[in-house]
This record gives structure tokens, C-alpha cells and sequence, in this order.
């Protein structure tokens, strides 16, 4: 049985994750594929070791680029450390401005802060900048090719980072806002409050579609081997407290022949985990690909594992 329901037009992003290896990129190639054919469809990487372009056959970058011999199929590679710095060009003013007068910090102490990294705000930027491009509708179908586990988490819990920096600017803001009713007032808003709102909404925005299972699935890809399993439990688990449900998975590279001891004895273990998986997610849709003998890279290729992905 394959995956399922992927062409319903209400559903925006697909994001497929798992452990490194077990064939993230190749499942979200062969997904953005299939809903080319009847979809405007962008595929994203986030993941900072890009193999999405090799996947492709094709070279990509930061903007979408229209994939040659797949009609309506745009691919990118997000650059995080890029979209942070984007970020901070655009609103340096702002940001400053709220640093500025919100606390006793001297221009030289508010440059050097400015220029400090702060952990996980890259993917943040990342993040939002996916969410920007889905805002803008020029495409009818996003997919998301994800970071292995730990990254892929930190990506889909960036809302929380976000939201927190934007508590900390806001008190900086409100002791400034009190200051000047205090003594003037009368307090007016400036491009510091506006651009606060604009971050607060941008919040709101990735938290709807993350939490939306009409506009948003995410699709578990594992293989049958303990490792993968166990990663596969906690990925699933933790996406669960941040609300994000999983109701389908692809258990890949499944060997199907008999034909010698190894295969029989391989498969014999392999069926141990499956059923471990089945038991564990008991409702949870499972798709399975068997394992191929050759390397799935190259637009024919992937068509290949697409119709047993579809079935």
C-alpha cells in the first residue's frame, strides 16, 4: 500500500524525516514527482549536507530553479546561515534601535551584540524563509526534504526559539514604552513595534501550518534495523508534544527474496522489526519499499521508486 492522500488540494507541505541514510531525499524526489504531475511543486532541502541536488541530477542553490524534464517541479537548498544574514541586513535598524533603548548599552555594546550568533536562530531564519515562499502562493504544493532527526526537530521546534527572542525584544520595548509614558505621556509607535507584530504573526503563521493536518503532514521514513526504529519512536514521540501528528510512514529498503541463506536470514530479521513497527504505531499508515539493487539517483530512477512509493 502506498502513501496516500498527498494530492488533496487543501494540503500545503510535506515534510519527510528520519534518521541519516534510511532515504529521506530520495522518498521527498519521488513525492515532489508525483504531485508535479498535476501541481505546481517546490521541494526544499534543509538539511546543511544538501544531497537534494544530487538526487536530482541537477544543481541548485537558494532560489528555486525549474527542474529540466519535470514539468511544474522547482527545487532549492536553504541556506540557514544565508537567511539569517538576509534577516539581519533587513532589519538591523529596527533591532538595534529596540536594544538601544531598551537597555544602557552603548553603540559599540549593541554592534557587538548584534554581530554575536545566537544558537539555532539560522534554522529559525531558514524556517521562515520556507514559510515566506509558501505565503507568496506562487507554487500549489511544497515539500520538505529534512535534516536528519535531531536537526529536523530543532527546525520544527524553531516557532519556540522564535517566540522567546521575541519576548526578550518586547520587554526591552515595553520598559522603553513606560519610560516614555512616564515622562511624556504619550507613546508612538515606530518601525521597532511594527516590526515586532510583523515576527509575532510570523510565530502564529508556522505554528497554524505545523499543527494544520489539513494543510500539513509528516511523513516518517525509517528502515527495518534497530537503530532506526528506536530513532523513529522518539522523532515520532517529540513531534507529538509540538503537536505535529504523524499518520503516515515508509519503512524503506525491505528485502524481498528468498533466493539465498543471506536474503532468507536478512529478511527474517527485518520482518522482526516491521512487525516491532507495526505494533508500536498500531493505525499508523505503513508503506514499504523493497530494497534495490542499484543506486536511486537521476530523474528515470526516481520515477522508478516513485510508482512503488504511490503504488
Amino acid at each position: 500500500m502506498g502513501l496516500k492522500g498527498l494530492k488533496e488540494s487543501s494540503l500545503k507541505m510535506i515534510l519527510f524525516g528520519g534518521k541519516g541514510g534510511v532515504g529521506k531525499t530520495t522518498c521527498a524526489s519521488a513525492a515532489a514527482i508525483y504531485l508535479a504531475e498535476d501541481f505546481k511543486t517546490l521541494i526544499f532541502s534543509t538539511d546543511p549536507a544538501h544531497s537534494l541536488a544530487d538526487s536530482l541530477g541537477q544543481k541548485l542553490d537558494g532560489e528555486p530553479k525549474e527542474i529540466k524534464g519535470v514539468k511544474n517541479l522547482s527545487a532549492l537548498e536553504v541556506n540557514a546561515e544565508n537567511a539569517l544574514s538576509k534577516f539581519k541586513t533587513e532589519h538591523e535598524d529596527e533591532i538595534k534601535k529596540i536594544v538601544e533603548t531598551g537597555t544602557n548599552l552603548d553603540t559599540e555594546d549593541i554592534d557587538s551584540v548584534f554581530a554575536l550568533p545566537i544558537p539555532g536562530m539560522d534554522e529559525v531564519m531558514g524556517f521562515k524563509a520556507m514559510i515566506d515562499l509558501i505565503d507568496e502562493a506562487k507554487f500549489d504544493k511544497y515539500i520538505v526534504d529534512t535534516a536528519p532527526t535531531g536537526h529536523a526537530l530543532r527546525l520544527l521546534t524553531s516557532p519556540k526559539l522564535l517566540d522567546d527572542w521575541v519576548k526578550v525584544m518586547a520587554k526591552m520595548r515595553w520598559k522603553y514604552r513606560y519610560m516614555i509614558e512616564t515622562f511624556a505621556g504619550k507613546y508612538e509607535p515606530d518601525k521597532g513595534d511594527d516590526f515586532l507584530l510583523s515576527m509575532k504573526k510570523t510565530v502564529k503563521r508556522i505554528e497554524d501550518l505545523l499543527c494544520d493536518q489539513n494543510r500539513c503532514e509528516f511523513i516518517a521514513v525509517t528502515i527495518p534495523e534497530d537503530m532506526a526504529v528506536l530513532e523513529t519512536v522518539r522523532l515520532i514521540s517529540n513531534l507529538g508534544k509540538f503537536g505535529i501528528k504523524v499518520r503516515q510512514m515508509v519503512i524503506n529498503n525491505v528485502v524481498q527474496s528468498d533466493g539465498c541463506e543471506f536474503c532468507r536470514e536478512k529478511r527474517k530479521e527485518q520482518d522482526k522489526y516491521i512487525d516491532q513497527i507495526r505494533v508500536k504505531f498500531n493505525g499508523l499508515k505503513t508503506t514499504i519499499i523493497p530494497s534495490c539493487p542499484h543506486e536511486i539517483k537521476g530523474l528515470k530512477t526516481l520515477a522508478d521508486f516513485k510508482n512503488q512509493l504511490f503504488n
